[in-house]
């Protein structure tokens, strides 16, 4: 892991940008902390960094303000990581269905979702494993947004994710909710009513599919990129109960 900039933010907030094989990263971290902090890994739809930078920096601020550092890598195919075909076409098919209002298949879904969670789990595991190992993170680990069948993947195999908080705004395939099936650490499912690129059913199936004995949904009115700010708090509350 190689610390490439690191800078003071406002609410004494300190930012370091990083790279990992390859990999573009950011942490965020409690400029005050006296002790090593529990890490929130913020997961973002694919759209890049720079793209998503302003609601990052958003929640990272939100989150260090009750003592939590935070941490993303760039998703593969996105950002300046190399583009990735395959991916993209998929991503072209989706958006020309939704486009012309026809049914999304099931092999288009698999073909946009399935080939990034395999590529980008591996990629947050090793980005834990370096950041485990700075002496200002101390655990323990929970992980907050979207893609959500990243974040069903991670939680489900990853033994150090102690919390996860999911967002309900991408495409799930089919085989995703076996795998839900044995997450069971708590979660907190953040879901936008009238999102108007998500399959509100499959979120709802979703949520039931999940093996964790305790799990909350909380549904809001609005669009995709409508999250109200109450909901915000109740994320960083949600890991301050899990995570202290």
């Amino acid at each position: 892991m190689q610390v490439t900039s690191e800078q003071p933010l406002d609410d004494n907030v300190l930012e370091r940008r990083f790279t990992l094989g390859g990999i573009p990263g950011i942490l965020w971290t409690p400029a005050s902390a006296s002790a090593p902090v529990p890490l929130i890994l913020l997961g973002h739809p694919p759209l890049g960094l720079r793209t998503m930078y302003p609601r990052l920096v958003a929640r990272a601020l939100r989150s260090a303000a009750e003592g939590f550092a935070t941490a993303t890598i760039e998703l593969p195919g996105s950002g300046d990581r190399p583009r990735w075909p395959a991916v993209d076409q998929a991503r072209a098919d989706l958006r020309r269905a939704i486009g012309a209002g026809d049914p999304v298949s099931d092999e288009t879904v698999d073909a946009l979702i399935l080939p990034l969670v395999d590529k980008a789990v591996p990629e947050w595991q090793t980005a834990l494993d370096a950041l485990q190992s700075l002496p200002d993170i101390g655990g323990p680990f929970g992980y907050s947004g979207g893609v959500i069948s990243i974040g069903v993947r991670l939680a489900a195999v990853e033994p150090r994710i102690e919390a996860a908080c999911l967002y309900a705004g991408s495409f799930v395939p089919r085989s995703m909710f076996e795998e839900a099936r044995r997450v069971t650490v708590p979660l907190h499912v953040l879901l936008q009513w009238d999102d108007e690129g998500n399959d509100r059913q499959a979120a709802l199936d979703l949520f039931d599919a999940f093996g964790s004995e305790e799990k909350s949904l909380h549904a809001n009115m609005g669009g995709h990129t409508g999250v109200p700010q109450f909901a915000a708090d109740a994320t960083v509350q949600f890991f301050g109960r899990h995570l202290r």
